[in-house]
């Protein structure tokens, strides 16, 4: 089994989330809550989150074969949409791919908030999906699915402990401490969207390999 391989996979699966980023978005979001119903959310949000993964990772390249959908075009798709979310970061934003204005009055008066929208768009949105379908496809052997599976799970738990120290970190970060971190994460983003497209691109146009 290759570590690296699942290093990388970790990484950028955790700058798309970017669970530091939404901290102040989670803060927001379960403001109205006691401590234990916010935790009760941070437990079934990540839940939620790591079932999402799952399921894509298993039905991701299924979709793709039943649309007739070739992995090279879904990396360039899956690359662009990766980008676009990674230049909203660089700007200390949350891009509208994940969340836009409709979505957060609808938001604003839900009970619960765990499922939507935490979990989904907000941290398993098109970017993470559109990563795991790739990555699945790339890697689709029984162990690789282990492995996928136990990274999936990892980035779970840390994202987990991470909305569990939501306040203290808030309040220890600020906005500007979140924004730089958000920055750097979606600097780490676009370069990898920039590289899921140029294999794309090669895999449409093997001459220009050549």
């Amino acid at each position: 089994m290759d570590f690296m391989l699942y290093i990388k996979f970790f990484l950028g699966l955790l700058a798309i989330i970017n669970p530091v980023g939404l901290l102040p978005v989670f803060v927001s979001l379960t403001s109205h809550q006691t401590e234990v119903e916010r935790q009760h959310t941070n437990r079934v949000a990540n839940f939620a989150v790591v079932v999402i993964l799952l399921v894509t990772m298993i039905a991701g390249q299924h979709i793709l074969s039943m649309f007739s959908i070739s992995l090279s075009a879904f990396r360039i798709a899956g690359g662009s949409l990766i980008c676009i979310i990674a230049m909203s970061m660089l700007q200390g934003k949350i891009s509208e791919v994940k969340r836009n204005q409709e979505e957060d009055r609808e938001s604003s008066g839900m009970e619960s908030v765990a499922v939507v929208p935490l979990a989904l768009p907000l941290m398993a949105g098109p970017g993470a999906i559109s990563s795991v379908i790739v990555f699945a496809a790339e890697h689709n052997q029984v162990i690789n699915f282990i492995g996928m599976f136990l990274t999936i799970l990892t980035l779970g738990i840390v994202s987990w402990a991470l909305f569990r120290m939501a306040p203290v970190l808030f309040k220890f970060l600020g906005k500007t401490g979140i924004n730089v971190i958000t920055r750097l994460m979606g600097l780490l983003m676009l370069s990898l969207g920039i590289e899921v497209i140029s294999a794309g691109v090669k895999g449409l146009f093997p001459t220009l390999i050549g």
